[in-house]
């Protein structure tokens, strides 16, 4: 596959022939603490394999099973405490936004703003991030083609952009689970973006414990290996220091203590694979 164009991010170059990339974190925002000590650990894990790293979190989780679960701490505070990680730390951070009005304000303190797969088909939304003049990283939807995402790009570019990031993140595979299909890497770096494989939500059952999503985190490595494998310019996983205890996505989150290896592990095979593909 031909190298995708590539990314400036502060200090990082992302896609194209540059080193395959991190974006990790926890799924939401549990607390500053919290979100301060995760992004610490990953960013030191990251430093000491020589991967390029994003830090991710979200300020709200709109799109829960059930009511009752938790969401964040909401846009204002959510954004502060980004802020002061970014700044505090020098890491670039990613989060995602579901309403046309948060675009705007997270644009102003985030680096990479992102477009959850279910609200990837929503033009006003995905037209409102794209003018932010920040990279905008789109979810394929699991309901969509990864051929069909040239539709999304196409708004995106409308909007004056090329910083664009897409990332395959599992297809619908009947009740409650999602299927990676390798194709769909060549087939989106065939837009000539960067290509992003989140590995932690492939692995998710959606709704499958009745009120929250499952998951099947022995899956991960296997997953983000053949992705790596197939290209990917950069990998997303959702990380945390105890999964049983996350207030958002733990079934299917990788133990902070686990990530070292697997890095380590990635790189070495994207290092083969971006050889082959230069």
């Amino acid at each position: 596959m031909n190298p995708t164009r590539e990314l400036t991010l502060g200090y990082l170059r992302l896609g194209g022939t540059k080193p395959l990339f991190l974006i990790a974190g926890p799924c939401v925002i549990e607390t500053e603490g919290h979100a301060r000590k995760m992004a610490e650990s990953v960013a030191k894990i990251a430093g000491d394999a020589g991967v390029p790293y994003i830090f991710k979190a979200s300020f709200d989780k709109a799109n829960r099973t059930s009511v009752k679960a938790f969401r964040g701490p909401g846009l204002r505070e959510g954004l502060r405490i980004l802020g002061k990680i970014k700044t505090d730390l020098n890491v670039p951070v990613l989060t995602d936004i579901h309403d046309v009005s948060q675009a705007g304000p997270a644009g102003e303190v985030c680096d990479i703003l992102q477009i959850p797969a279910f609200l990837a088909r929503q033009t006003d939304l995905v037209v409102a991030a794209g003018k932010t003049g920040k990279i905008v990283n789109v979810k394929k939807p699991q309901f969509v083609a990864p051929s069909d995402m040239g539709n999304v790009v196409e708004k995106l570019i409308s909007t004056g952009t090329e910083k664009i990031i897409l990332t395959e993140r599992g297809a619908s595979f009947g009740y409650n689970n999602l299927v990676v299909d390798m194709r769909s890497f060549a087939i989106l770096k065939n837009f000539g973006y960067p290509v992003v494989f989140d590995a932690t939500h492939s692995v998710q059952l959606p709704g499958g414990q009745g009120n929250a999503s499952g998951g099947q985190p022995e899956f991960i490595e296997t997953l983000a290996r053949a992705a790596v494998a197939a290209g990917v310019d950069g990998v997303f996983l959702e990380t945390h220091d105890n999964p049983k205890e996350a207030l958002s996505d733990g079934a299917n989150a990788l133990p902070l203590n686990q990530l070292a290896g697997l890095l380590s592990r990635l790189k070495e095979l994207s290092e083969v694979v971006r050889k082959w593909d230069a």
